[in-house]
């Protein structure tokens, strides 16, 4: 048995769970989403706990019993709490703002880019002073927020794949929490 499939889905009484033969809608606070269900996977619901069910042993229904459960789990989670990734943008120069339904990034290319933001998110862009270093050393905070834990997930990536962070200066976009290991340099001659 699926370790993460048996384990049952809890709710709170304010999240509504519709079941309707093939498809799964969870509907919260913060908004509505739906899920289609595979081929020999069901769902139970009692008061307040919703358990995943398969209908047999095989190996893919096995990995198919897992997987739903934990995408049922990220809509309850979504649709109560909502999904948050935040981005830096470190460099020199490198900057990101919000026009109107875009994010436009400076990241030391000859021109700017422009990613449309995807409808479902919303995303904030603020400059701050860095920890270190003087006033005029700014860098930008990218907080990209939703429901849906793919989509923000996704988005967040796209817009770190812009400009990665490098391991010489540590210039680039990264995650809030990720870790960039430095190299040194060349040594030079004497």
């Amino acid at each position: 048995m699926s370790r993460i499939g048996k384990s049952p889905v809890k709710f709170d009484p304010t999240v509504k769970v519709d079941v309707q033969q093939e498809t799964v809608r969870v509907k919260g606070k913060l908004g509505e989403l739906s899920y289609t269900l595979m081929p020999g996977i069901s769902i139970e619901t009692e008061s307040g706990v919703l358990h995943v069910k398969r209908s047999d042993e095989s190996k893919s229904q096995r990995a198919l019993h897992g997987l739903t459960r934990a995408l049922i789990q990220n809509m309850v989670t979504g649709v109560t709490d909502g999904y948050l990734k935040t981005l830096n943008v470190i460099g020199t120069g490198y900057s990101a703002e919000r026009v109107g339904p875009w994010l436009k990034l400076s990241l030391g290319y000859s021109h700017d880019i422009l990613m449309e933001i995807p409808e479902g998110l919303t995303v904030e862009a603020e400059a701050v002073p860095r920890s270190k270093g003087t006033r005029s050393d700014l860098q930008s905070i990218i907080r990209i927020k939703g429901i849906d834990k793919q989509l923000v997930g996704h988005f967040a990536a796209e817009v770190r794949a812009c400009r990665p962070p490098e391991n010489y200066k540590g210039k680039g976009v990264r995650y809030e929490d990720e870790h960039v290991t430095i190299k040194a340099g060349k040594a030079g001659s004497k």
